[in-house]
């Protein structure tokens, strides 16, 4: 039995009762799961369907590249070349974390395929981490100028059950934070793999805009079947 009281503090949200779906939605560096609260109401999702949205809150640590300020992040970056130096003990930990989630939500009733692992930023790294080693197939995973993270280890973790999993990926062309270019190999690597991926640049920094909510919110009501 999955202990709750370890589990990481998470905003719930719901759409109308008795949820059958589940959208786990993680926030950027230094943010916290308040974040992307008001994106709920911003979707154009089917009232048909009751959906439990989560936002958890990152643990707090220190972080190198903001002078060792402690805040809340998935793991902690070194470099401004996100790919230097990954905090692999850090992302690890945080995929236990969010798989613990998951699988709550599994015990409450949710089906794994019925469940889209959602992020931004570094929240969308985390999404990638943890849904391609997943040993249950997901509905989907949406990435928010996000990119890849361990891209060495994909070939040898990453689980069948996900294989063809509907990966969304979008991402700002003028981001000075997480470089297009770095989203892009990230995308080309996935697909390499074989892995489903759906792809959308916009004309905007590190940041989401309507043009990709209504793209986000046609793919969601794709994959919540």
């Amino acid at each position: 039995m999955l202990d709750t009281q370890s589990l990481l503090p998470a905003i719930e949200i719901t759409t109308g009762a008795n949820p059958t779906h589940t959208i786990l939605w993680m926030h950027g560096l230094g943010a916290d799961g308040n974040d992307f609260v008001p994106i709920v109401h911003a979707l154009d999702l089917s009232p048909e369907i009751s959906i439990r949205f989560l936002f958890p809150h990152a643990p707090v640590q220190p972080v190198t590249i903001n002078g060792g300020w402690k805040m809340r992040a998935w793991y902690d970056i070194k470099h401004n070349d996100l790919s230097w130096q990954e905090d692999e003990t850090g992302l690890r930990n945080s995929q236990r974390a969010i798989t613990a989630l998951l699988e709550h939500e599994i015990q409450r009733g949710i089906p794994a395929a019925h469940i889209v692992l959602a992020g931004f930023s570094q929240g969308g790294a985390m999404a990638l981490q943890t849904g391609l080693r997943l040993p249950y197939k997901l509905a989907g995973i949406m990435v928010l100028s996000g990119y890849l993270p361990l891209p060495h280890h994909l070939a040898r973790e990453a689980h069948s059950a996900n294989i063809s999993t509907p990966i969304f990926m979008a991402h700002g062309t003028q981001d000075p934070v997480v470089p297009i270019a770095l989203a892009n190999t990230s995308q080309q690597l996935l697909l390499e793999h074989h892995h489903a991926v759906e792809w959308h640049e916009y004309p905007m920094a590190h940041a989401v805009c309507d043009p990709e909510l209504a793209d986000i919110s046609r793919w969601l009501r794709k994959v919540l079947q």
